[in-house]
C-alpha cells in the first residue's frame, strides 16, 4: 500500500490532532468519516502511544491523546498547542466518496454544514464542500474537483 517515495517531492505526511479518546476518535473516523485505523491495536494493547487513520497512501492524522499534552517538550511552549486546533483540515475526495461521506455523517446524527460550491483549495476551485466536526471539536471540511 506504501508507495516508494524517490520522486523528492514535499508531501503532507501528517496531522496530529488531540483527541480526548484516541480507541474512540479511531473508531468515529473509521466508521463516520471511512478512515483505515492504523497502530490501533498497537496503541490499546500499550505498544504505540497513539493510533492514527490514513487519509492515503502517504497521509495519515495522528490521534494524540490530550492528557500527553504537557509531556510535549519538542519545542519550547509545545504543551500550550494543545486546546488550540488549526481553525481546519480539509479532505478531497472524488465526488462519490464526498456523497457517501456526507451520508455516513448524516446517519450518525453528525451536524454539517450547508454545502458551498466553488470554494478555492489546492487544486483550484472545488465543485462542491461542506464542514463537520469530529468528537473532539476538531474541524474538517470535505470536497471534491470532479
Amino acid at each position: 500500500m506504501l508507495t516508494d517515495m524517490t520522486d523528492h517531492t514535499t508531501r503532507l505526511d501528517h496531522v496530529v490532532l488531540w483527541v480526548r479518546d484516541p480507541i474512540a476518535a479511531a473508531h468515529f473516523y473509521e466508521q463516520a468519516v471511512g478512515l483505515e485505523p492504523v497502530r490501533l491495536t498497537d496503541y490499546s494493547v500499550g505498544e504505540a502511544p497513539f493510533p492514527s487513520v490514513r487519509v492515503n497512501e502517504e497521509t495519515i492524522l495522528d490521534l494524540m491523546p490530550l492528557a500527553t499534552a504537557e509531556r510535549m517538550t519538542m519545542l519550547p511552549g509545545a504543551a500550550e498547542s494543545s486546546g488550540h486546533p488549526v481553525n481546519h483540515v480539509c479532505l478531497s475526495l472524488p465526488a462519490g466518496d464526498f456523497d457517501a461521506l456526507r451520508d455516513r455523517l448524516e446517519e450518525r446524527s453528525v451536524p454539517v454544514s450547508d454545502l458551498a460550491h466553488d470554494s478555492f483549495g489546492a487544486r483550484g476551485l472545488a465543485r462542491r464542500s461542506f464542514y463537520f466536526r469530529d468528537p473532539d471539536g476538531n474541524i474538517f471540511e470535505a470536497r471534491h474537483y470532479d
